[in-house]
C-alpha cells in the first residue's frame, strides 16, 4: 500500500509569515521612496528646456513636498506654482505633466486639476 506523504502546516506557515512581513517592509519602503521623488514626462522635460525652467534640487524638493501634501488631501492632479513658474502634476504617479513660465501663466486657464499648491 502506498501512503501519501504530505508536509505539515507548521513547515509552510513560517515561510508565509516571513514573506508577508518582507513584502510589507518592502512596500512601505517603496512607498516612502516614491513619495520623495517627482518624475517628469518627456513633454514636461522639453517644455522646461524651452521655457528656461531650471530643475534645481531645491525646486525638486518643493515639488515632492507639494505631491506629498496633495496625497494627504486626496488630490489627483494639482497645479504647483509660484510667481515665476507652474507645474501640472499627476499626484498618484508623482509625475509632472507640463511646465510653464510666469508669462505663460497669465494667458492660460488651468483645467482638469483638483488642487493647487503654492511653492
Amino acid at each position: 500500500m502506498i501512503q501519501k506523504i504530505s508536509q505539515g502546516a507548521g513547515v509552510q506557515a513560517p515561510k508565509t509569515k516571513v514573506k508577508a512581513k518582507n513584502q510589507a517592509d518592502f512596500g512601505a519602503m517603496l512607498s516612502g521612496e516614491l513619495q520623495k521623488q517627482v518624475n517628469f514626462s518627456k513633454h514636461a522635460i522639453s517644455r522646461a528646456e524651452e521655457r528656461g525652467i531650471e530643475l534645481t534640487p531645491t525646486l525638486m524638493e518643493k515639488l515632492a513636498g507639494s505631491v506629498e501634501k496633495a496625497q494627504e488631501k486626496g488630490a489627483k492632479n494639482i497645479l504647483a506654482f509660484d510667481a515665476t513658474q507652474a507645474f501640472i502634476i499627476n499626484v498618484p504617479y508623482g509625475r509632472v505633466i507640463t511646465t510653464m513660465s510666469g508669462d505663460e501663466m497669465k494667458e492660460n486657464i488651468f483645467t482638469n486639476i483638483d488642487g493647487a499648491v503654492l511653492l
